[in-house]
């Protein structure tokens, strides 16, 4: 019987690009393509771009367990997202976003819950970290800002240690915009129906309602909701704003799905949604869509977000991007019947 041996690596035109063929191609020595392409070592921007080009031109792909045993990179990004967030649509389109681009980058994805808190001083086995709109007092987040890893955020973080780099969206503008509109469209008395969370989304949206309503002259008419609330919670803040405030001709919700939560009970009250009463949501989706009327929404683009994270962090950790980054996606409003238009 002949000894078995270890196959060979294809050769040939079809083999895959290896890291000499990306030095050769660069011009520059193994070692010098290798920490281009790992963001490490002392590398001009111009030759890790030289690097970063070849590689992408060979279509090469680093065989991921032999760089896991000989150095610490893992190929793996670890994603945190806040456990109220688990039952919107908005997580979920997120979450696409930063695995898609994640594919694309050749890198695992790994989650990271808040349901459970890792042991103190373990460092998850990532080569870095995106948290969608973290919140300050999350103990998995602050342990997780504490790992030494390099971590991007989905929105900014609201603690004393800076993210490595920053995704987001200028909810302020945005916000202000949607009322406005309210006002054109007849609203001189809107309420809003806020999410009681402390990050920045949802702190941004409340100051800029308070700032708003003083700059018109109306009393301000602010209810909060816990982020993931039941159908009958968001009701019964609905239900308490129309009774203790009925010239109310306008309700602003804050959380995902939450506007077409409260349709029964405008109704019930007796006001029709696009006549005499205005409905808006801070987030759209589905269910804003699909309602009757179609709810008036701002379009936070998710999927955009998570991948524009993902590839941000891609980007620090190859040396592309400098920390401290800060990258700005736009915000669309996406006007329904339910204000009247």
């Amino acid at each position: 019987m002949r000894p078995s041996r270890t196959p060979r690596p294809p050769t040939g035109p079809d083999a895959p690009a290896t890291i000499a063929d990306v030095a050769r191609a660069a011009g520059v020595a193994k070692t010098t393509a290798s920490d281009a392409l790992r963001g490490h070592g002392r590398v001009s921007d111009a030759t890790r771009r030289t690097v970063l080009d070849a590689a992408r031109r060979l279509g090469y792909a680093p065989n991921r367990s032999a760089r896991s045993l000989r150095t610490s990179v893992t190929d793996t990004i670890a994603l945190h997202i806040p456990e109220f967030l688990t039952s919107a649509e908005y997580y979920m389109s997120f979450v696409f976003g930063v695995a898609e681009q994640a594919a694309r980058a050749g890198l695992n994805v790994t989650l990271v819950s808040s349901g459970r808190l890792p042991q103190r001083g373990t460092v998850p086995q990532a080569d870095g970290l995106v948290l969608c709109d973290p919140v300050a007092e999350d103990p998995v987040v602050d342990q997780l800002m504490n790992t030494g890893l390099p971590v991007v955020t989905a929105e900014r973080y609201i603690g004393d240690r800076p993210p490595t780099g920053v995704v987001r969206s200028d909810h302020q503008t945005s916000m202000t915009g949607l009322l406005d509109h309210l006002r054109t469209s007849g609203a001189r008395r809107p309420a809003f129906v806020a999410s009681d969370t402390t990050s920045d989304w949802s702190l941004t949206l409340q100051r800029t309602y308070t700032r708003w309503c003083a700059g018109h002259g109306i009393p301000r008419h602010l209810g909060k909701a816990p982020f993931g609330s039941t159908p009958e919670v968001l009701r019964g803040v609905v239900r308490k704003m129309l009774a203790d405030t009925p010239e109310t001709d306008a309700i602003l919700c804050a959380a995902d799905g939450a506007a077409a939560a409260v349709l029964p009970e405008i109704r019930a009250a007796g006001r029709t949604v696009g006549a005499d009463l205005l409905l808006a949501s801070c987030v759209d989706s589905q269910a804003m869509r699909t309602a009757e009327p179609p709810i008036t929404a701002l379009d936070l683009r998710p999927r955009e977000m998570g991948a524009e994270c993902a590839r941000l962090l891609c980007e620090i950790l190859s040396g592309e991007a400098p920390p401290g980054t800060t990258r700005t996606l736009p915000i669309d409003m996406i006007v329904r019947a339910s204000t009247g238009m």
